[in-house]
C-alpha cells in the first residue's frame, strides 16, 4: 500500500513539473517571475493563515475575554496566569502593559510593535497583486512584437504557426498574470480584515488595562 502511495505521488509531482515546464515554454521568460510570484503567494497565504488561525481562533478569542475581563478587574494573579507563556500578539501587549504599566506612551509603544507583527508580509502580497498583471502584459506586448516581426519579415511567411505562437504566449502570460492577481487578492483582503479585528481588540485591552490596573493614587491625582 505504501509503494502505490509513492508511486502515485511521484507520478503527480512527475506531471506537475512537466506541466510547469510546458508553461515556460509556451509562455516564454516572462512565465519565469509569474510562476516565482505564485510560489511565493502559496507560502505566504500559508503562513498568514496558519498565524491568524492561532491568534484568532476560538481558544484565542475566550482567552482574550478572560484576560480583558482580568484586567478591567484589576485581578493582577489572573491576569498573571493568563499572560504567562501567551506568544500571540494580545499575550505579548498584556505583558508589557502589566509589567511596564499602562501609561499612554507605554501603550502606543506596544501596539505599534504589534501592528508590525500583524501586518507581515502584506506589503509583499499587495505588491504581488500589482506586479502579476503587469508582467502579464508585458508578456502579452513580447509576444504581440514577436508576431509583428514574423509578419513583417522580409521572407515570405510560409508557416502560420508561427504568428499563432507569439499570439499563444501574449494571451497565456495575461492569463497567468491574472489568475496569480486574483488568487492573491481574496486572501489579501481577508488578512486586512484580521488585522483591523486584531487592532480592535488590541485597543479593547489597552482601555480595559488603563481602567483597572492603573495605580489608585494615579486616580486621585487625576480625581483632585
Amino acid at each position: 500500500m505504501a509503494k502505490i502511495r509513492d508511486r502515485t505521488i511521484r507520478l503527480l509531482m512527475s506531471e506537475l513539473f512537466d506541466q510547469v515546464v510546458s508553461l515556460m515554454t509556451r509562455g516564454g521568460y516572462v512565465m519565469f517571475p509569474l510562476i516565482i510570484l505564485s510560489v511565493m503567494t502559496l507560502t505566504l497565504v500559508i503562513e498568514r493563515t496558519v498565524f491568524w488561525v492561532s491568534v484568532n481562533g476560538r481558544a484565542s478569542l475566550r482567552r482574550i475575554a478572560r484576560l480583558n475581563r482580568a484586567l478591567r478587574e484589576g485581578d493582577r494573579d489572573n491576569v498573571r496566569e493568563l499572560i504567562e507563556g501567551d506568544m500571540t500578539p494580545y499575550g505579548r501587549l498584556a505583558r508589557r502593559l502589566f509589567y511596564e504599566g499602562v501609561s499612554d506612551a507605554v501603550a502606543v509603544e506596544a501596539v505599534e510593535d504589534e501592528r508590525g507583527r500583524l501586518d507581515r508580509f502584506m506589503v509583499t502580497l499587495s505588491t504581488i497583486i500589482t506586479a502579476a498583471p503587469l508582467l502579464g502584459i508585458l508578456g502579452t506586448v513580447l509576444g504581440i512584437i514577436q508576431s509583428f516581426e514574423l509578419l513583417g519579415g522580409k521572407s515570405t511567411l510560409t508557416d502560420p504557426t508561427a504568428v499563432a505562437g507569439g499570439i499563444a504566449t501574449a494571451l497565456l502570460t495575461t492569463a497567468f498574470g491574472l489568475v496569480v492577481a486574483l488568487v492573491t487578492l481574496f486572501p489579501y483582503m481577508a488578512f486586512r480584515g484580521q488585522v483591523a479585528h486584531a487592532l480592535g481588540r488590541i485597543e479593547a485591552m489597552v482601555a480595559a488595562a488603563q481602567e483597572g490596573m492603573c495605580d489608585p493614587t494615579d486616580k486621585t491625582d487625576a480625581s483632585s
